[in-house]
């Protein structure tokens, strides 16, 4: 058995402790960490605290982790943290004593794209400085730092020692497009095209300005630019010149689906045999669709981070969303990340919502003419709005809003307040975040229901004593979406709530909405070209459609599914959900299963295919159209359109305690052809079928009078319908039904569409 003194030390290297220099404040405490801390008394300097020091300073050798000072520190400037035991070494840059460090590098690979995917706050743009040699990674030594000699020698024989060497012996260029694109016309003045002009070194800017869609703006002024047009300018100007690096640090932000694939294409375009290309990027279909190899960053953001070895782009990715390093066996987070559609309200609740219409409208603005299709939403509800930049979906909120009004001037446009969050955040206020939340939602601020449902989800209380001035796009973010929330409104315009949010914070950000949006019985319309937030907060959705900036429509508000569906049509892009965590895919151009998705008009999935593909008599290509998903809600809903609630219930969880799928088979069946439902499948399920038809006699007439060729005529017209299959097929699914009990989805969603066709 091994000393005990050597347990200490292991401990004592696997631990660090971080002080936040922007929260420690020695001059105004009572330097309760020190007075507290066992070691201290002990007579040891564990924690020091000079009085002209501006941090306290906490010594690791001597630490024992006891945590007392973490509790008793007022400003919850200290984190002790227990490091996994196999990162008592391998750390690549610690900027200074009890300050962040990083584990290891990112191996970049010529003529591969590489993506970096993790956390804010855990260490990618230091990795990025690193690589591109404008920070000189210290191996944890911040005090005695390495000579490059030394450095070399510590990555020797991995790919990282012939990476270095080339950047100090061949001299690499290396090329940033910076982080956060709206600060870019503080520091750069003059119009579009000149700047272009003074950096291009290569003969590719009239390619690179047609595919970003610059054309149009060449003789702009860069401080006139919207957020997208910076963005598309910032990305424009690291591919006009030559360099040996490329690195790209969140290219899509501000971009709408198009450009965003447009801008993945051009960053994949500057691939050569001798060329690195490094992305960050949050939006995960967008960094699927671009890169080669994935390298996973974890750790404690703003303590340490830790970067895995490179792994391929699907399982690299999964790997985030799981939280679990297979390759060593070390779980990084408790709850992995799984993009389902998130729930609605229920039908109750949409009964006692309040409902608004608008009418058809033109609005017309110099050259640009929007035409509005007439539509109505409801309180509860999210209405995601889709489409290109430059489309019109603020000037319809505006009209909204009574801000603009319609060019014949005689719409009937209810009145609403509106709370806008814009897309670009440039902060004026001078003081604190806690000043800030005072001054402009006072109310909601102390609320203990907008506290529980937005303050703490969106962790403002880390941040609230910080200068609004000093925050970072992540943090503005949020601060910007709880004042958006905070204002008293009827419609709630978010847009891009996902801007400067890592993976992880789009998540919750989009809870948060949704959750608000629910409680307060607002309306909410949100702008959103990331997927993953789009699905999960979308009730309907809105396609604007058009030439952007020049003639275009919006359309009336429709599902979600059929919306996606449509829009992705437009763009002429298809996505597929990943099998593990349904995340949205997106094809690759003219790839096999972009090509059948296209071909059977399936751009969009809500879920993964169930029921006819599983059964071999049935194949992609044979049920050419989406199978939508129905859970019990929808069935209830279904039925609920003829019958009392509780009766549905009954009725339905007696063909869940009969035969499982075959009794919900049953069920509806015992609700199309009445006791001839109780041959099929399961007994209880079309007993219970049957009773409910019985019971409900003026939807029971209809079908009693047909005969039983006409039922069976119905019931396959009904398939046809929301299949889109011809009458063989339809004849077979429905044989399939009766046969083998499964492929009840389809009987249920031909149901809820021709129940809105038949008087009952």
């Amino acid at each position: 058995m091994p000393p005990k003194r050597s347990n200490e030390e292991t401990d004592k290297q696997t631990r660090i402790a971080i002080v936040n220099s922007d929260k420690c404040k020695p001059k105004r405490c009572r330097q309760e960490c020190k007075k507290s801390c066992p070691v201290v008394r002990m007579g040891k300097l564990c924690i020091e605290v000079a009085p002209n020091d501006k941090i306290a300073k906490i010594s690791e050798e001597l630490c024992i982790g006891c945590g007392i000072c973490v509790k008793k520190c007022p400003f919850e400037a200290i984190t002790i943290i227990n490091l996994p035991s196999n990162l008592d070494k391998d750390t690549t840059h610690r900027y200074s004593q009890n300050a962040f460090k990083l584990h290891r590098l990112p191996t970049p690979r010529p003529g591969e794209v590489l993506g970096l995917v993790g956390t804010n706050g855990i260490g990618k743009s230091t990795a990025l400085k690193i690589l591109a040699g404008k920070l000189k990674p210290n191996l944890g030594r911040f005090v005695d730092a390495p000579d490059w000699t030394e450095i070399l020698a510590y990555f020797r024989g991995s790919e990282l020692q012939n990476y270095f060497t080339k950047i100090l012996e061949d001299d690499l260029k290396a090329l940033i497009k910076p982080q956060y694109v709206d600060q870019i016309p503080k520091a750069v003045k003059g119009l579009v095209k000149e700047m272009l002009d003074k950096r291009s070194e290569l003969d590719n800017q009239a390619q690179i300005m047609d595919f970003l869609d610059l054309k149009n703006v060449v003789d702009r002024s860069i401080g006139d630019l919207s957020g997208g047009e910076l963005q598309r300018f910032a990305i424009a100007m690291v591919c006009v010149q030559r360099a040996d690096i490329f690195m790209f640090d969140e290219p899509s932000s501000y971009l709408d689906v198009k450009q965003r694939l447009n801008a993945a294409l051009t960053i994949r375009s500057l691939l050569g045999p001798d060329k690195y290309v490094i992305v960050v990027e949050h939006d995960l279909s967008v960094l699927d669709y671009l890169s080669d190899f994935i390298c996973c960053l974890y750790g404690v953001p703003g303590a340490y981070g830790v970067v895995t070895m490179p792994f391929s782009v699907r399982e690299g990715i999964n790997i985030f969303l799981d939280g679990f390093v297979p390759t060593e066996n070390l779980r990084f987070r408790e709850e992995s990340l799984i993009f389902k559609v998130a729930e609605s309200a229920t039908e109750e609740e949409i009964k006692r919502m309040s409902r608004y219409e608008y009418p058809n409208m033109v609005k017309t603005m110099g050259s640009f003419r929007l035409e509005v299709k007439s539509g109505q939403f409801t309180d509860s509800e999210i209405l995601v709005m889709l489409g290109e930049n430059g489309t019109g979906k603020t000037t319809f909120i505006r009209m909204l809003a009574g801000k603009l009004h319609p060019d014949d001037g005689s719409a009937d446009v209810p009145v609403l307040h509106v709370s806008y969050k814009p897309q670009k955040i440039s902060p004026k206020h001078t003081g604190t975040v806690r000043q800030l939340l005072h001054e402009k939602i006072r109310e909601a601020y102390i609320h203990p229901q907008f506290i529980t449902d937005v303050i703490k989800p969106l962790k403002v209380d880390d941040i609230i004593d910080h200068e609004v001035q000093t925050l970072s796009g992540g943090e503005l973010q949020r601060i910007a979406l709880c004042l958006c929330l905070g204002k008293p409104a009827d419609v709630y315009l978010i847009d891009e709530p996902s801007a400067y949010l890592d993976s992880e914070q789009r998540l919750v950000a989009a809870k948060v909405i949704k959750r608000f949006i629910l409680h307060a019985k607002k309306t909410g319309f949100v702008v959103e070209h990331d997927f993953i937030m789009a699905t999960y907060l979308a009730d309907r959705v809105i396609v604007f459609e058009g030439k952007p900036s020049v003639d275009t429509l919006a359309n009336s508000p429709q599902s979600l599914l059929i919306g996606m569906n449509k829009f992705l049509e437009l763009l002429s892009i298809t996505f597929r959900r990943d099998p593990n965590n349904y995340r949205p895919r997106i094809n690759k151009l003219n790839s096999v299963k972009d090509m059948d998705q296209k071909r059977a008009g399936q751009y969009f999935f809500l879920e993964e295919q169930v029921g006819l593909n599983e059964h071999p008599a049935f194949s992609v290509k044979s049920t050419p159209a989406l199978i939508m998903p129905v859970s019990t809600a929808d069935v209830l809903q279904v039925c609920s359109i003829v019958a009392e609630q509780e009766e549905i219930n009954v009725c339905f969880t007696e063909s869940l305690k009969g035969a499982g799928i075959a009794g919900v088979s049953a069920f509806t069946l015992g609700v199309i052809f009445g006791p001839v439902g109780v041959a099929v499948g399961g007994a209880a399920g079309g007993l219970a079928g049957a009773r409910f038809c019985k019971k409900y006699q003026p939807f029971w007439k209809i079908l009693t009078t047909m005969k039983k060729e006409d039922k069976e005529r119905l019931c396959v017209h009904m398939m046809a319908i929301i299949q889109k299959l011809d009458i063989t097929d339809a004849a077979m699914l429905l044989a399939l039904v009766t046969n083998k009990g499964v492929g009840y989805r389809n009987i249920v969603d031909g149901l809820m569409l021709y129940a809105q066709q038949i008087s009952y």
